[in-house]
């Protein structure tokens, strides 16, 4: 495929995923001053005001802006807007953030939470707080297809001295990269999803590495393009067992009680019929439901912790659970 027809086509599926890739940082919030980390407690500020900021990156499924309606959307947002309102907390603002500036955001005051479905890593619990889980999701692998080298793994990745992998900047498919030898030379880093689909169709990387349920979301949207996902997916693993991300919301840690009141409600939303009806259009399914992990779990997971991975019978391949085929 020719790089400018790539590019083209790249430019329409920008505007088909409405994913607001021009919007610009911080668009769609007023402008006020930070918040004194000594002053009144998140929480308390946002019911009094109505409304509450979240930091969000463009990236479908799990946040993004439809430009079409005007409106943030996805699996994070729409969870966020539910469990807000049971709090009294009727309006929630987006900030436009990249997703490497989403915990340095939050912790300089440009917004109150993060919902952009974040995983939940021991490094970031040294920086923020974050709610329980909303889910928890495998890797994969997003190809051309007609790429001659059918990439089935990280580590595939790593042992062919020619192959690019294209991640999204702050992403933990990046450590999983690194992890399972690929050099850094060899790692395209794009500012967001949209960006990496462009590189893979114009050939600046042979595949790019995301969540499965962000390469499905994008098939679902442009199913008869030159993009495939790549099949027989093998996922990282560590201490023998594959690796499954969590994502939740990330809260600054002196603003606990605004965490334990999001957490409270959360707790009795995740899994219901409402949660499950709310998120489907975004291709989460039962397969997806966190179960019983914890973020503390997470958060003090070592690199050998079973809780931060897959428990048996989870993720294998395709980023999907058994017997599931999410949309």
């Amino acid at each position: 495929m020719p790089f400018g027809q790539a590019t083209i086509r790249a430019r329409v599926l920008a505007g088909i995923l409405a994913l607001g890739a021009g919007i610009p940082a911080g668009a769609g919030y007023a402008q006020d001053a930070a918040p004194d980390a000594g002053a009144q407690d998140s929480l308390e500020r946002a019911r009094q005001s109505g409304r509450l900021r979240v930091g969000y990156a463009n990236e479908a499924p799990f946040a993004y802006m439809d430009s079409r309606a005007g409106k943030l959307t996805g699996e994070a947002p729409e969870i966020a807007r539910k469990v807000l309102a049971r709090l009294g907390i009727d309006e929630v603002e987006g900030v436009l953030t990249e997703f490497g500036a989403l915990i340095p955001g939050l912790l300089a005051g440009r917004f109150d939470m993060i919902a952009a479905g974040m995983y939940v890593l021991p490094e970031r619990c040294r920086q923020i707080a974050f709610s329980n889980p909303t889910y928890g999701v495998g890797d994969g692998f997003l190809q051309r297809t007609d790429n001659p080298l059918q990439l089935r793994s990280y580590a595939e990745a790593a042992a062919d001295p020619g192959a690019r992998v294209g991640v999204v900047v702050g992403a933990v498919q990046n450590d999983y990269a690194a992890r399972a030898g690929v050099p850094a030379a060899r790692v395209v880093v794009f500012p967001d999803v949209v960006s990496a689909v462009e590189g893979v169709m114009a050939g600046r990387a042979d595949v790019y590495a995301a969540t499965a349920l962000t390469i499905n979301y994008v098939l679902t949207k442009v199913p008869d393009w030159d993009i495939e996902k790549v099949a027989r997916f093998v996922q990282p693993t560590e201490a023998g067992q594959s690796v499954r991300g969590y994502g939740a919301f990330g809260f600054r840690k002196q603003d606990e009680a605004l965490r334990q009141a999001f957490d409270r409600e959360l707790a009795g939303f995740i899994g219901s019929p409402e949660h499950q009806a709310l998120v489907a259009p975004f291709g989460f399914t039962q397969g997806e439901l966190p179960g019983d992990v914890t973020a503390a779990q997470l958060c003090g997971a070592s690199d050998e912790a079973p809780d931060a991975q897959a428990p048996a019978g989870g993720l294998e391949e395709d980023g999907e659970a058994a017997g599931n085929t999410a949309p």
